[in-house]
């Protein structure tokens, strides 16, 4: 086997991210299917999590005014605090970090929150990339869902929206229990309908520990027939290029030239700065994972003690094994060269009888230069992909 080479630069402690991650864990009500990190009903808390960030952001050493290429805003939701609140978050943001024009500015949203003193106060900052969580168009699913806006509500901040924003991506899900593929169909219709450069659809999953997981026991909801799940996806994935959003990853598709930048810096395998209750970072080979409870988070950084709770130092073949993993999710695949300059391994070498049965069972496509997923093996991924982990 060819010998490995350091990835990412994680020999060179002086290096630096160009990409950075804040989570903002407040939200009003926590939605019965997500597991995210966050806290409801506690906006007491927003002046301790600005302090308590700040903190952070001194404890990890970063110079001041270092570049970024993105910076991204996810919770939560980040637009739920006051706009007083939400102006010092960036202003704690862009002491620390540069952020110009070309920098993507990315800021997760909830389509009611969205007043028209939030949005200028959002383009004013430099936000130039705005990721609406629609999550459906239907009444029925959106009650299902816990959602508090209704389709008109979207139409409304859309339309505002483009007055100062040209970058606007959508969030769907499908799989919602008793979401019919003709709804599902609307949904998409409605998305495409309202012009944005982006759409993500995910799949609805049953967390443990959520709320639906409860009701999933309990008998009170169930999980839609397997089939109709896959029918849906595959829907996505006709009518959203033929729209002319191209799809890029398993759950996401854009207009060109509209790709989630930060998103393929994860997907890339390359480091990043995190910040936040929950926060994952991958800074010089080691993976870092706050600890998620945000009253806990709090706590730590008030006694000037690190939030770190997991850490892990990524060996050579553990992340080329990673970098499989994420490059699989990429619609173009695994370039070969570009994967052994990365990883210092061939991956035919890594894992070579893998790739051939999935090849065999008609899952992966191997022309020889990229590995990719066949359409048929988009809708098994997470099945494909932990064979090469």
């Amino acid at each position: 086997m060819t010998s490995p080479v350091p990835v990412n630069g994680s020999s060179n402690e002086s290096r630096r991210p160009n990409a950075a991650y804040f989570h903002v864990p407040f939200c009003a009500h926590r939605c019965g299917y997500c597991d995210f990190t966050l806290i409801a009903g506690r906006d007491d808390l927003v002046s301790d999590y600005l302090r308590s960030l700040e903190r952070e952001i001194e404890l990890s050493g970063i110079p001041l005014g270092s570049p970024l290429e993105t910076l991204f805003f996810g919770g939560g939701t980040p637009t739920h605090p006051k706009p007083a609140e939400m102006r010092r978050l960036f202003e704690i943001t862009r002491r620390y970090f540069q952020v110009s024009a070309a920098t993507e500015f990315s800021v997760e949203a909830n389509p009611l929150d969205l007043t028209n003193e939030k949005i200028d106060l959002l383009a004013e900052m430099g936000v130039n990339r705005i990721s609406l969580g629609v999550q459906s168009f239907s009444k029925q699913a959106l009650t299902m869902l816990e959602r508090d806006h209704c389709a008109d509500d979207v139409r409304d901040v859309m339309a505002r929206l483009k007055t100062r924003f040209e970058n606007v991506s959508l969030d769907l899900i499908f799989g919602v229990p008793n979401q019919s593929l003709s709804d599902w169909s609307e949904s998409l219709r409605q998305a495409i309908e309202l012009c944005p450069t982006h759409i993500s659809t995910y799949g609805l999953t049953f967390e443990k520990g959520t709320a639906f997981w409860t009701r999933l026991n309990r008998g009170d909801i169930s999980a839609v027939d397997e089939e109709l799940e896959r029918e849906q996806y595959a829907l996505a994935m006709e009518q959203l290029p033929a729209a002319g959003f191209e799809q890029y990853e398993i759950s996401n598709f854009a207009k060109p030239g509209f790709e989630c930048r930060h998103n393929n810096v994860y997907w890339n395998g390359d480091e990043y700065w995190a910040f936040g209750p929950g926060a994952a970072r991958y800074l010089n080979g080691r993976r870092e994972t706050n600890i998620r409870s945000v009253l806990g988070w709090l706590a730590r950084l008030e006694r000037g003690e690190s939030p770190v709770a997991d850490s892990e130092e990524l060996d050579t073949e553990h992340r080329a094994r990673e970098l499989i993993y994420l490059g699989l999710r990429r619609i173009r695949g695994i370039d070969r060269t570009s994967f052994h300059e990365q990883t210092g391994f061939e991956l035919d070498e890594l894992c070579g009888p893998a790739l051939r049965e999935q090849a065999q069972l008609g899952l992966l496509e191997d022309d020889g230069v990229f590995v990719r997923l066949t359409l048929e093996g988009r809708f098994v991924a997470d099945r494909v992909v932990m064979e090469f982990l």
